[in-house]
């Protein structure tokens, strides 16, 4: 049976565009009602669609809408923008065997001007990025081959993220890997238009660009599987 996401209500897109200009505790407080039932209600029968998709294609990553939504509210606490709410609403799908944020996994967010659509190791840790480092240093091929396919490089463009000027500490600056060792992240998206939030093509849209983003994923989380850490993996 083919799933359907009617996409999120013209109510709900609104509230995230007056949120822009109203990013304040009393104004949000007045339109509560509004985001509950027109953004994280749709949001979460959203995410509860893309994990019945990706229980064919995903299924080590985590699809529970508990986990995988953001909160709505700002941490501000060692922030200079102190305004309390998130502009967007996100969610993001992480492997189940690896921190939230530390591994490659598969993201998505609805703001009042693009649907981003994105996968990759966003800010993997000191170890973790070590360890995707060492796998990258011995399987350089592998990556090259999978953010250089054909459809790939059409729906993402290519390999991004914030990169070292030269080759990181341990590795040798005319290795064969040098230009893809000095990323610090690991990421490819999608920037699509902001309409596409409140059409039924929202669904099918995300499952084509999660599915050609988890070759990525599985490469960045291959140091942490099981039987790389009791093989002596990279870890």
């Amino acid at each position: 049976m083919k799933t359907i996401f009617p996409g999120f209500p013209p109510e709900g897109l609104k509230f995230l565009r007056q949120l822009k200009r109203n990013n304040n505790r009393d104004w949000f407080l007045e339109h509560k009602e509004i985001f509950e039932q027109k953004v994280k209600i749709p949001m979460t029968g959203l995410v509860l669609a893309l994990g019945g998709e990706m229980s064919r294609f995903a299924p080590e990553l985590n699809a529970d809408p508990k986990r995988a939504i953001y909160r709505i509210y700002r941490d501000i606490r060692f922030s200079r923008d102190k305004t309390p709410y998130k502009t967007h609403i996100a969610a993001v799908f992480a492997d189940r065997g690896t921190p939230k944020h530390a591994g490659g996994g598969l993201y998505f967010h609805i703001a009042p001007d693009e649907v981003l659509i994105a996968g990759g190791a966003y800010m993997p840790g000191s170890a973790e990025l070590r360890a995707i480092r060492h796998h990258i240093a011995t399987h350089s091929e592998d990556l090259r081959e999978i953010i250089c396919d054909r459809e790939f490089k059409k729906l993402f463009g290519g390999l991004e993220g914030d990169r070292l000027s030269r080759p990181p500490k341990g590795f040798p600056s005319d290795h064969p890997a040098a230009d893809l060792l000095r990323y610090k992240q690991f990421l490819a998206y999608s920037t699509n238009p902001a309409e596409l939030a409140g059409s039924s093509d929202l669904l099918p849209l995300i499952v084509r660009d999660f599915r050609a983003l988890m070759p990525l994923v599985r490469f960045l989380n291959a140091p942490f599987s099981k039987e790389s850490v009791n093989s002596g993996g990279s870890r």
